[in-house]
């Protein structure tokens, strides 16, 4: 078994969309990203690359480079996904929590455990998203960004 961990936060921007966990939501804030920003995606990518002593997403997906502008993070990951399983793992499980003072998540926490657990190829059951707020603390909490916190474990197959 392996364990990894990871982090990400992202600044609020207009004309962009919000995307959380590989879902959009409607919320007239996006995230600012050289992708499409996903701070949960983002977050579970660096616990497995971390898990599997890779680095981080930038060292895989470098901000620096055209083909990763605008990319939808959910192809980064299957990204991922293809690494960690030619590495002979798969997710034992993924704990994770989005940090923010809205958008409010609790509505929508059951689609994004589905989405991820799809895309990171396990049963839901071994997915778990939380959400929570900084009681109006820091940035988060003057609502000028999102952060996420993930921790994995990997499995041999």
């Amino acid at each position: 078994m392996k364990i990894g961990i990871g982090y990400d936060v992202h600044r609020f921007a207009e004309n962009r969309d919000l995307y959380l966990g590989g879902i959009k939501f409607d919320y007239p804030l996006g995230l600012l990203g050289h992708s499409d920003a996903d701070v949960l995606i983002h977050a579970i990518m660096d616990a497995v690359l971390g898990a599997l002593a890779l680095g981080d997403i930038g060292k895989l997906f470098p901000d620096t480079d055209p083909a990763y502008k605008d990319i939808d993070s959910k192809k980064l990951l299957a990204r991922v996904v293809h690494v960690m399983e030619n590495e002979g793992y798969c997710i034992g499980n993924v704990d994770s929590i989005v940090i923010c003072e809205a958008p409010k998540l609790k509505d929508h926490i059951q689609t994004i455990r589905e989405c991820l657990a799809s895309l990171l190829h396990t049963d839901m059951g071994n997915v778990s998203v939380k959400a929570t707020t900084t009681e109006q603390l820091g940035f988060e909490g003057r609502r000028e960004g999102i952060a996420a916190q993930a921790v994995v474990l990997l499995e041999r197959r």
